[in-house]
């Protein structure tokens, strides 16, 4: 099978389980993921946000803007990555996920990144490395490389801040440009 259609069958076995129902009633429409399903690196968010709801595609608001900007400063293009979110339906009023929210589509996330088998998972924001790094302090560990066990593998994970932290807080933005900039240049080593 290939990883386009095994991707899709995710979204349709989220669909027919009917996971996170309250999520999925006030939410336009399930955002599953977007970009290359060979990339060496994969992108994960915490939920889709106004803009995402509607485009179905993840980072397309202003947190995707920057997310562009920082992948064209570090020479890549979303076409050459893959970007999701733990959760795939939009909280409302974008507030924060619920721990049972992300709970109930952890083993989709898995099996995307299963399927994808990038070589390094950049977590934006503490709702995605909480995953990998549980009990990690985002302030304390963001832009560091990672070793982490899942399963049967062993995965490299890149914690950063949010896309949307630097822009309400204006301190971080030379943070996540800066850790960006050093984790891209420590994927290109691996």
């Amino acid at each position: 099978m290939n990883k386009q259609v095994a991707l899709e069958q995710i979204k349709t076995d989220i669909l027919s389980q009917n996971i996170c129902p309250d999520l999925a009633e006030q939410a336009t429409q399930l955002v599953m993921g977007d970009g290359n399903v060979d990339a060496d690196i994969v992108f994960i968010g915490e939920a889709p946000g106004k803009n995402e709801d509607l485009q179905g595609l993840p980072f397309v608001g202003a947190s995707g803007k920057f997310l562009n900007e920082m992948l064209a400063g570090a020479g890549l293009e979303r076409a050459d990555v893959y970007i999701t979110n733990v959760v795939k339906y939009r909280p409302p009023n974008n507030r924060d996920p619920l721990p049972s929210e992300k709970a109930a589509f952890l083993p989709f996330l898995l099996e995307q990144i299963r399927i994808i088998n990038p070589k390094v998972i950049m977590t934006l924001g503490r709702h995605s490395m909480e995953y990998f790094l549980p009990g990690a302090k985002i302030g304390e560990v963001h832009g560091q490389m990672q070793r982490v066990q899942m399963d049967d593998r062993e995965l490299t994970v890149i914690p950063l801040f949010h896309p949307a932290a630097a822009l309400y807080n204006g301190s971080l933005r030379q943070t996540l440009i800066d850790d960006f900039t050093n984790a891209a240049q420590a994927i290109a080593k691996i």
